[in-house]
Parts: structure tokens; sequence; C-alpha cells
């Protein structure tokens, strides 16, 4: 194989037209594999790491365009770098035919009463301002955006009766209609209010799996629960629920909030008129029995009691069944050589990377990751996984200036192989997350490197136990059950939710170790 590339000075594009840039390129004759990235430390020291060097690539600063192709022989990859400007121009056309600007926008949809911004965070609250002065609410997707600039936006939309679900949001349901990374769910008596959007995801589509639906999903935005930000959205959001007659029951998703927010959040939610499921990972609940609030550990568990109070039936249990899962744990555990201890996670979704460090945190486990539960539990090098590591792949370490891991695989395909290739690893845990606007087929993009990871581990005289869970549902593009089988058929254990999902990985490996 030849390995070359160009880097082309002062030229910006966004994480997403990247990716669809290198997506084409890989399409042509004779390449393997190929790469569009802006020249971030990081992005440099991955191409490095898959294989790729020279002066071209060292030279390249943050703001410059990357290029990268790796392909059968040299005349092949000189063909597809001597087109690079095609392919971008090209990608430019199919954009041209979109609205350029917010005003453009409402020229061609004057009724719309929300915008969606997705732009780099320099200019988003410009944006969102302007959109708010319009009447707008905001779905605000872009992330780096100061939390001086959030705090304006949100005060300004709460005297005007609107909504900033951001920055740094990623899903939001409203009225069934979902926006950014969101489930096809049906409309139903719960609603949602939740600063992470995979959280939003993972609730609204155990609901939905459980014969109910949702009324409302709305994010908040990552930081607004800070004391900084003062939840600003979370208290209009639970005003709104309150007020809308198609909301019976309501669901709260948070990390830990700071403490004067968690005080101030648990006030407003004794006080809530109706019934409340509160999940805030990591946090210790306190009575349960204290007015309408219920309390719940995880995500799954969140989902089940909200169904339960609407009425229904939940498909997840509360409670996971170990003893039914000691057969198969022990069938894979007797596979493994005796030098194979550790758990392993490689996330798309930040807040299942959290919810599973959780999980094994209760069972007794010194667990490291990128974005750590406990500061002191941090990873040296986000590189290079240490005993228990669990990687969040969407911190913004691993996607600065390339697309988020729920619609890239590149990278996590790399990390899988890594981490299953550590003789001492014994499981791997995996999310795939579906809905509008994820990967086309998310268990496909990984199917290859889970059977090499398997291949590669018996050719060492042991086995690896590759633990997943499905976030979605059959309504969604890709289709729950047909990504839940392609996964069983190459020997991967699926569970019904990533809390089980991580509970499991601990059975297989036999506790605290």
């Amino acid at each position: 194989m030849i390995r070359s590339g160009i880097v082309r000075e002062n030229r910006y594009f966004d994480s997403m037209f990247l990716m669809q840039v290198r997506q084409r390129m890989e399409r042509e004759p004779g390449i393997r594999q190929a790469a569009a990235v802006m020249g971030t430390a990081t992005n440099k020291e991955l191409l490095t790491r898959l294989g790729f060097a020279g002066s071209w690539l060292a030279s390249a600063g943050p703001n410059d365009l990357v290029v990268a192709v790796e392909g059968e022989d040299a005349a092949v990859v000189h063909a597809v770098l001597d087109r690079v400007e095609e392919f971008f121009t090209q990608k430019q056309r199919e954009r041209e035919t979109r609205p350029r600007a917010l005003a453009d926008g409402l020229v061609a949809l004057p009724e719309a009463n929300l915008a969606v911004i997705s732009v780099p965070g320099r200019f988003a609250a410009r944006e969102a301002r302007a959109a708010l002065e319009r009447g707008l609410n905001v779905f605000l997707f872009s992330s780096n955006v100061s939390v001086e600039d959030e705090v304006a936006l949100k005060e300004l939309a709460r005297a005007r009766g609107l909504l900033v679900m951001g920055p740094d949001c990623g899903t939001a349901i409203i009225r069934g209609i979902g926006v950014g990374f969101a489930n096809a769910v049906r409309r139903g008596p719960i609603g949602v209010v939740g600063s992470s959007g995979t959280g939003l995801q993972e609730v609204t589509s155990l609901v939905h799996q459980s014969g109910l639906g949702v009324s409302h999903a709305i994010g908040t935005g990552s930081r607004d629960l800070s004391e900084a930000v003062g939840g600003l959205t979370t208290w209009s959001a639970l005003e709104a629920l309150a007020a809308d007659p198609d909301t019976e029951v309501v669901v709260v998703v948070a990390k830990p909030p700071a403490a004067r927010m968690l005080a101030a959040l648990r006030a407003r939610l004794q006080e809530f008129p109706k019934p409340v499921v509160a999940c805030l990972l990591g946090t210790a609940a306190p009575d349960r029995s204290s007015g309408g609030v219920q309390w719940a550990a995880t995500l799954d568990a969140a989902a089940a009691r909200a169904v339960r109070m609407a009425g229904g039936q939940p498909v997840v249990p509360e409670r996971p069944d170990l003893a039914a899962w000691g057969k198969t744990a022990a069938g894979e555990r007797a596979r493994m050589d005796g030098g194979q201890k550790y758990i392993r996670g490689v996330f798309a979704g930040g807040t299942f990377c959290y919810e599973a460090q959780h999980v094994l945190a209760q069972a007794g486990l010194v667990v490291r990751s990128n974005a750590p539960l406990d500061r002191r539990r941090v990873l040296d090098d986000p590189m290079r996984s240490v005993g228990h590591a669990l990687l969040d792949l969407g911190d913004e370490h691993f996607t600065e200036g390339r697309a988020h891991p729920m619609i890239d695989p590149a990278l996590r395909q790399e990390r899988v192989l890594l981490e299953a290739r550590d003789p001492e690893v014994a499981v791997v845990l995996l999310d795939f997350i579906l809905g509008y606007n994820a990967a086309p087929d998310p268990v496909g993009d990984l199917l290859p490197v889970i059977r090499e990871a398997k291949r590669a581990a018996v050719e060492r005289g042991g086995y690896v136990s590759v633990v997943a869970s499905v976030c979605g549902t059959d309504g969604d593009p890709q289709g729950l059950r047909s990504q839940v089988a392609a996964l069983e058929e190459v020997g991967v254990v699926v569970l019904p939710s990533n809390a089980q999902a991580a509970a499991y990985g601990v059975v297989v490996i036999g506790g605290a170790r």
C-alpha cells in the first residue's frame, strides 16, 4: 500500500463536510482509506498512527486542511490527490442549494418557529441572538460558545417566552419531530428534559419500546445546570411541560449538577405539579418517598419508572437479572486466558460512557477515562488506555476538526482494534446509536473490526468478549432489530440498555478486581 497526502493552508471546512468528502474519495477504485481533516495536533497524531508521515503532515497547522490517501499503488493515490479540488468543489455545489443565512430560511419557511444552528462556535451566539430577536426558539448544536454568551442568550429567551436548547445540544423531540440526533418515537404522555443528548435518546427509545410515547424531549445543553448558567433552560422546559396538557409524567436526565444547582433542582421537582422521575447520573438519590419525585440511578431505570407511572409495562426491568447471565458469562470467561482481566469501553455517546463508569464503580472497579466521574481517574494519555478504561470518543479531544463518532466511524474502528489487541483485555464495551442524522449503518461500520478483534484474540490463545447495547427503535432508518441481529451473528452479546451491558461486562470478569 502507498500512503501520501497534501496540505492546503488556511482552508477551513466543518467536520460534516470533510467526512462527506472523505467518503467520496474512499469510493474511488483502488483506495483503501482516506482522511480529510483539519491539521490539529490530535488529527496529526491519529494520521501518524495510521501510517502517514512526512514533512507535508508535520507542517500542517490547526487552520490548515489535511488530505491523506492510502491506495494500492502510487498512481492511484496521486490520481485522487490531483483531484482534491474537484472533490471539494462538487460537495460545495451540492450545498449551494441550501439556505445560506437565517433570512434565506425564513423566506423559504416563513411560518417557522424554531432555528437549528450549527456553525463554528465563534459565530454561534450571533446567529442564535438573531433568531431569538425574530421570535424563533433555538436549537444550538454548536459547541465552543462562551458561558457569558450562553447566559445572555438564555436570559433573552426567557424574557421573550422562548427556549434556547444548547449550546452543545445534540437531541430534541418537539411535538413528535426529532431535531439533531433523535430517534423515531411515537407521541405519548411522557416528557423528558435533559442536558444529555444520548441520555434523551436512551430514555425516549426505551419508552417507545415499552409501547408508550413521548410528548416532548427538550435538550438543555451540557452546561445548563452549572452555577454559571443557573438552569435557565431547565426551568423553562419544566414550566413548558407543566403547562402542556399532553404531558402526564416528566423525566429529568442530567450528569451531576453543581451543588447549589442540585439543591435548586430538587426543590423545584418537589413542587412540580406532575409525577417526576429524576436520573442524575452519579448523584446519590435522596429519599424516594419524598413528594412526587422518583429517583433513578440509571437511564433504563428512569425509563422503566416513568413507563409504570404512566400506566405502562417497561420493556427493560429496573434491575438486571444477573443470575440469568451467569451461564453465558461463564462460557465466555472460560475461553479466556488467565491474563485477561480488564474492561475497555469505546463509546460514541458521552453519557453512555459516564453511565457505564458509574455501573463499574458501583461494582467496586477502579475505572479511568478521558471523561471521568472522578477527576483523579483521568487517563494521563487519552490515546493509551490502562487498567479498566472507558473512552468517550465524542469528547473534544477526539472530535476537534473531525465529525462526531456517531456519524464518522473511522476513529472508533481504529480504537476498538487497539483495545481488543491488548492481551490483558477481557471485555470490550460498545454503544450503537441509531436515529436520524446518525450513521446509516453504525453496526455495519464496526463489524469488520469486531471480527478482526475476535480473530486476533483466538490466534493468541484467548478470547475477547464484545458486549454492546443498541439505542434506537424499529422506526429508525437503521432498524433496531436488524442492527441487533447483525451484532449477534458475529458473536456480540447484546443487552437491551447501556447500563445492563456494563453490568454484564462486570459479570464476565467475575466482579471487582
